[in-house]
């Protein structure tokens, strides 16, 4: 019987062969390897094959994952700042508590992704599909989360101040406590979205923002 530990050590010999063979993992099969700790900041893995992958605490700052295959792939606590995720598929990635700081997901689908206080701070989340995503306690700093579909995500004491979410759905979406001071929300959706304790000081909207039956937005 094949030793499971062996295979593990021979199949990560092999992801570091590729990388000083290759130069660039552009395209690469990965699905499935434990890369835990692992440093790939800058590395080329644009529509690499990352499903099921264990890449928690990976430091893939400035990576380039565009259009990489990221399904329930597991990133908790990595390091991707500045990396490029557009169009990246991430669908029930686990990413709780990493590093986005300045990343692009343009596009980027994230449905039922866990993004329990991972810092997205002045991430580009334009035109991603966070619909049912986990983002509490998320740092949502002043991203850009334009015309992005944010349906019956989890966005509990998530600070979103100065973000932007015109044309945003955000119906159905848990803003508990959540922190929208200054941001944007015009011809946003937030029809049916649980707005209890939700801070709106100077966010700013207009008549085409759709808010919960019954919800009278704040005057400035």
């Amino acid at each position: 019987m094949n030793d499971p530990s062996a295979d593990h050590v021979q199949a990560i010999a092999a992801f570091l062969a590729l990388m000083q063979s290759r130069g660039s993992l552009a395209n690469a099969d990965l699905r499935g390897l434990d890369l835990r700790k692992q440093r790939l900041c800058d590395a080329t893995l644009n529509g690499a094959n990352l499903s099921s992958t264990i890449l928690s605490n990976v430091d893939l700052a400035r990576a380039d994952l565009s259009g990489a295959n990221l399904r329930w792939a597991i990133l908790d606590n990595a390091r991707l700042a500045r990396a490029s995720l557009a169009e990246a598929d991430l669908l029930r990635g686990v990413l709780r508590h990493a590093d986005l700081a300045e990343a692009n997901l343009t596009r980027a689908t994230l449905y039922r992704a866990v993004l329990t206080g991972a810092n997205l701070r002045l991430a580009n989340l334009s035109e991603a599909d966070l619909r049912f995503a986990k983002l509490g306690n998320a740092l949502l700093l002043g991203a850009d989360l334009s015309a992005a579909d944010l349906s019956a995500a989890d966005l509990t004491r998530a600070d979103l101040t100065g973000s932007k979410l015109g044309v945003a759905s955000l119906s159905g979406a848990v803003l508990v406590d959540a922190d929208l001071r200054d941001a944007d929300l015009r011809r946003a959706t937030l029809t049916y979205a649980n707005l209890q304790g939700t801070v709106l000081s100077g966010a700013i909207y207009d008549d085409a923002t759709r808010w919960p039956q019954g919800f009278t937005p704040p005057r400035w």
